[in-house]
C-alpha cells in the first residue's frame, strides 16, 4: 500500500478498478484546515486523465508493473509488433504504441510496460537520432537568429529545429520532450 502524501510523478497504483499513474501532484498546506494533495492522474490502460484531490494519508494499492526490453519489428497495418529476447512477438495497437511511434524505427529498442500480463504501453530511449526527411533549404543570413523551421523526420514525426538543417542530415531529438537536441555526424 501507498499513501497520497508519497505521491511522485510516475508512481503507478490501482484506483477503482484501473491503474493510474501520477502525471502531476501538488502537496497542499493551507494557513486553515488539513493539508491535501492535487493529483493528475492518467489510466494507463485508455489514456484518459483525471485530477483528484486526496488526504494524504489515503492509501491505494500500488500496481506491480513488469517491464521487458524489447525490439520493435513490423506493422503490418493495423498492429505494431514487438520482439523480446526469446523471439516471441507481441502485437500492439495503435493507442498502446501511439506517444512512442514519432521516434522508433525497426530494429529499435524500445522497454514495454505490462500489468497482470497486459502490455499497455511502450517506451523509447530518452535520445534517439533521426533523418530529416522534409525540410525548406536555409537561405543564407538567415541562420544567425534563433528562427526555426518545421522539419519532417524518417519516421513521419514533425519537429521544430534551428534554420542550418538540412534534408538528408541526422539530428538527435529529445523523445521526453520532443525537442532538437544536435546535428549528427553520420
Amino acid at each position: 500500500m501507498i499513501t497520497a502524501g508519497d505521491f511522485r510523478k510516475g508512481v503507478t497504483f490501482e484506483y477503482e478498478n484501473s491503474v493510474y499513474t501520477i502525471v502531476d501532484f501538488q502537496h497542499v498546506k493551507p494557513g486553515k484546515g488539513a493539508a491535501f494533495v492535487r493529483t493528475k492522474m492518467k489510466n494507463v490502460i485508455d489514456g484518459k486523465v483525471l485530477e483528484k484531490t486526496w488526504n494524504p494519508t489515503e492509501k491505494v494499492q500500488e500496481a506491480q508493473i513488469v517491464t521487458k526490453n524489447m525490439t520493435y519489428s513490423y506493422n503490418d497495418g493495423e498492429l505494431y509488433y514487438f520482439m523480446d529476447q526469446d523471439y516471441e512477438l507481441i502485437p500492439l495497437n495503435y493507442d498502446q504504441v501511439e506517444d512512442a511511434l514519432k521516434y522508433i524505427k525497426e530494429n529499435d529498442p524500445v522497454v514495454v510496460k505490462f500489468f497482470k500480463g497486459a502490455a499497455f504501453s511502450v517506451e523509447c530511449e530518452n535520445f534517439v537520432v533521426l533523418r530529416v526527411v522534409k525540410a525548406d533549404p536555409s537561405v543564407k543570413g538567415n541562420t544567425a537568429t534563433n528562427a526555426t523551421k518545421e522539419v519532417e523526420l524518417e519516421t513521419g514525426a514533425t519537429l521544430q529545429v534551428p534554420m542550418f538543417v538540412n534534408e538528408g542530415e541526422l539530428i538527435r531529438v529529445d523523445t521526453r520532450t520532443g525537442e532538437y537536441m544536435e546535428r549528427v555526424k553520420g
